[in-house]
């Protein structure tokens, strides 16, 4: 059966990761990645950056399936702009899910959303569009998480936890069961989340304190 070729967007240490994932996954053919103009030519994991942010409308017109593997530690406006730019093309972003994670069929995972090695994903959770769902991180049962969020290695969101759009949940952080977190968030890692949070802004400690806007 012929693989369907797929696109990545960035090609820094997130686009190795994802390429694992992808390769893992066996779905797609990996047929090239888009970075910086300065980086045209050059390889990543043995495939080539074929093209810069500059060629994307070139490459909207020749292929079909786009996956954005930038990564996102602060704000996801990249990941935001270029998820935003595919969709007004009507280009297709897959969700991909390494073999190795366990996603309930009771789960939705919405477009353009990697699930990384290790992940649970458990029963009438749900996971937005443009999300990294990094190696490790437990997604209890209920939780719904908006989109363009980063769940980081290893962080664990307890049953019926609420995670607003566009926030970033660090490594090794974990949120108590039912908490609801807003919208722009930046949670620090190795933080605990114990009470809602109701504005935006960076959170840090155990339990999490406000330290700045974000």
């Amino acid at each position: 059966m012929n693989k369907k070729e797929i696109i990545l967007i960035g090609g820094g240490g997130h686009c190795k990761a994802c390429i694992d994932v992808i390769e893992l996954e066996g779905k797609y053919s990996i047929a090239g990645i888009i970075d910086i103009p300065e980086k045209v030519g050059q390889n990543v994991l043995g495939y080539p950056i074929i093209a810069s942010d500059k060629d994307l409308k070139e490459m909207v017109n020749k292929y079909d399936y786009f996956l954005i593997t930038i990564g996102q530690i602060k704000s996801p406006s990249l990941r935001i702009g270029l998820f935003q730019q595919l969709k007004q093309y009507g280009k297709t972003l897959p969700v991909i899910v390494s073999p190795k994670a366990y996603v309930s069929e009771h789960a939705e995972v919405k477009e353009g959303t990697i699930v990384m090695h290790d992940v649970i994903v458990n029963v009438d959770s749900r996971v937005g569009n443009n999300c990294i769902i990094n190696n490790k991180a437990l997604i209890e049962h209920e939780v719904v998480i908006g989109n363009h969020c980063h769940i980081s290695t290893a962080s664990v969101l307890n049953g019926e936890v609420k995670v607003g759009n566009r926030c970033t949940i660090g490594s090794n952080s974990t949120v108590i069961n039912g908490v609801a977190i807003a919208d722009n968030v930046i949670v620090g890692a190795s933080s605990l989340i114990n009470q809602p949070i109701k504005e935006e802004g960076i959170y840090v400690g155990s339990p999490a304190k406000k330290i700045k806007n974000g």
